[in-house]
């Protein structure tokens, strides 16, 4: 069983900062693809950044020059700086793992519960 806790959420202002991080835990072989999603109330889910197991970076357009996704392996952990936040930020952000478990024959998605981001204006 592969559990991912997610953390840094919080309510910042318009032009803040905040760093998400998701540590990945269990029976765990490999990690592969990491990213992290968003949902607001009403709206579809996106996704925000991905990053692969040989550190390609993948950013959502609204996002670009503005949050940074990286991973230390070591710890199985992933990590989202946001920068320059907007009102149109606020979402839920979930963190995604694509990983093998010991024993396991096949890859699966793991999915984090998800932390709240508000940003007022």
């Amino acid at each position: 069983q592969v559990q991912l806790l997610e953390s840094g959420g919080g309510l910042v202002q318009a032009g803040g900062s905040l760093r998400l991080s998701c540590a990945a835990s269990g029976s765990i072989f490999r990690l592969a693809a990491m990213g992290w999603y968003r949902r607001a109330p009403g709206k579809q889910r996106e996704l925000v950044a991905a990053i692969t197991s040989g550190a390609s970076e993948n950013y959502a357009d609204s996002v670009k020059g503005r949050f940074t996704i990286s991973r230390d392996n070591a710890k199985n952990t992933v990590y989202l700086q946001m920068n320059s936040l907007k009102p149109e930020d606020t979402a839920v952000y979930y963190c995604y793992t694509r990983g093998l478990e010991n024993g396991a024959l096949s890859f699966r998605d793991y999915w984090g519960q998800g932390t709240q981001v508000t940003v007022s204006s």
